[in-house]
């Protein structure tokens, strides 16, 4: 059966942390939608890679998913600061869906309020954030503490991707 992800999408996002998750699902069999502020808008990543947004947050429902991927990046303090983006994310936390996060994603999963009591990874750079909203922060390539999977950088995107399809397809 095939299953169906959201990857958010923002201006500044990680090209790899982007582009990495989205192309290892689609090899899975995936259909992965690039859901971003606005629908058909070309998103650029860090270092200029064109992403093509398939719907807005607005248009997509958690209940019609399977599972979110969050990028790095710039992307996520701007993208945390849409209501409809935390709700998306509290919803798939709430069914018990995985939520992919990977370097500064952290930022969108604590403005969501999910964190509490939750073992994660991120950048360093945003260690004291993640603490201070309730995890405990661990210096691992790729964490899973139940539904939500975390990595620190690209380095470590093999390994985030690994545990993020196991937990997927349980």
């Amino acid at each position: 059966m095939s299953k169906k992800i959201i990857a958010l999408i923002g201006e500044d996002f990680e090209d790899l942390e982007l582009s990495y998750p989205v192309l290892r699902l689609r090899e899975e069999g995936c259909q992965v939608d690039l859901v971003g502020e606005e629908a058909g808008h070309v998103y650029h990543g860090k270092y200029g890679v064109p992403f093509e947004s398939d719907y807005t947050f607005d248009q997509v429902d958690a209940a019609d998913y399977d599972g979110i991927l969050v990028p790095g990046g710039w992307a996520p303090d701007k993208l945390r600061r849409f209501p409809k983006v935390l709700q998306l994310v509290k919803d798939m936390n709430d069914a018990g869906k995985p939520i992919g996060e990977i370097c500064h994603a952290g930022w969108v999963l604590i403005s969501a309020g999910i964190l509490q009591g939750k073992t994660v990874t991120s950048t360093p750079g945003i260690k004291d954030d993640m603490t201070n909203a309730g995890a405990t922060w661990v210096d691992q390539p790729s964490v899973v503490d139940g539904n939500i999977v975390s990595a620190r950088r690209p380095p470590d995107l093999p390994e985030y991707m690994k545990d993020y399809l196991k937990v997927l397809f349980g």
